[in-house]
């Protein structure tokens, strides 16, 4: 059993999605170990969504603090939002449980959303 389970946190990143007109299309998993310090950051990007990631490539940086996520939590709602996301079960660290959350992004949610329309 791991300890430090409990100070993983996860989040799934959001932009704009053009035809449904809401912060929706997921781009990428955060995920943060808030027991080390610094924090660890891993991040998961959808494949092949770049041009659509750039806002949240350009507000992470190089690091990401929980300051940082209340800050956007905190102003989100425009191009960009992000949604908490639970740490699945068997998850061995933070990086299998970022993999594990965008591979269910890729197979469930993503194939749910209609086309961006921005062809």
């Amino acid at each position: 059993m791991s300890t430090a389970a409990p100070a993983w946190r996860l989040w799934i990143l959001l932009v704009w999605h053009p035809t449904l007109g809401l912060p929706v299309d997921p781009v990428a998993v955060l995920g943060l170990d808030e027991s080390r310090q610094p924090a660890e950051r891993i991040v998961r990007w959808v494949p092949l969504v770049y041009e659509q990631a750039d806002p949240w490539r350009e507000r992470l940086g190089q690091t990401t603090t929980s300051e940082d996520i209340e800050r956007w939590i905190a102003h989100s709602g425009g191009a960009c939002s992000l949604e908490p996301a639970d740490v699945p079960e068997g998850a061995l660290d933070l990086t299998h449980a970022a993999d594990l959350v965008l591979d269910e992004l890729l197979a469930e949610v993503i194939p749910a959303l209609p086309p961006r329309g921005d062809g």
